[in-house]
């Protein structure tokens, strides 16, 4: 009768710790779902803004009359593969390009089109703010479950890793990697 006792403590111990293992990876994977979902908003807002700049050259270039290339920028990331983090950072610099021509060709406020560009850029930075936020409010959740006992013995098992924030650090510098852990 004790054996039996023993196999049932046994069994009922080896179930609670099925249990609350299959729980905590159900919500790493919950995290990784929302991260997925925050990263692909982020990138459609990102793409969304390149389109917007891409669409302004030609426009710039009709009403301004420049000559030689509008937003090199732009033109040189239409061939490059990057992530979130640097096609931020690229458009940012396109960006001051875009609002340096408005400055210094007055004329282009005088363009429907141009203007519907200028007040969809606008919008995207609101939509890129609201994405960041929402990001990094689940990148904090998931970095303190990756770190709390017993959840990181999960994480660990299952090679899980820390999530970077998406800051928008200062864009002047030349520091690249300045995206905080």
């Amino acid at each position: 009768m004790t054996l039996f006792i023993i196999l049932l403590i046994l069994c009922i111990f080896i179930c609670l710790i099925s249990i609350w293992y299959i729980t905590a990876y159900n919500r790493f994977q919950s995290f990784v779902v929302r991260l997925n979902e925050s990263e692909a908003s982020i990138d459609t807002t990102l793409r969304k803004r390149f389109d917007l700049l891409n669409k302004s050259i030609s426009i710039i270039k009709a009403n301004a009359e420049i000559e030689g290339e509008v937003l090199e920028g732009i033109v040189k990331l239409r061939s490059r593969k990057l992530t979130n983090f640097e096609l931020d950072r690229q458009l940012y610099d396109a960006i001051n390009e875009f609002q340096t021509y408005k400055e210094k060709y007055p004329v282009l406020m005088t363009s429907e089109s141009f203007v519907k560009i200028d007040t969809s850029l606008m919008e995207t930075e609101t939509e890129i703010y609201a994405s960041r936020k929402y990001y990094n409010d689940i990148v904090t959740d998931y970095n303190k479950y990756i770190r709390s006992f017993p959840s990181n013995i999960v994480g660990k098992l299952c090679n899980l890793k820390e999530k970077t924030y998406f800051d928008g650090k200062d864009m002047n510098d030349d520091i690249l990697n300045d995206f905080k852990l």
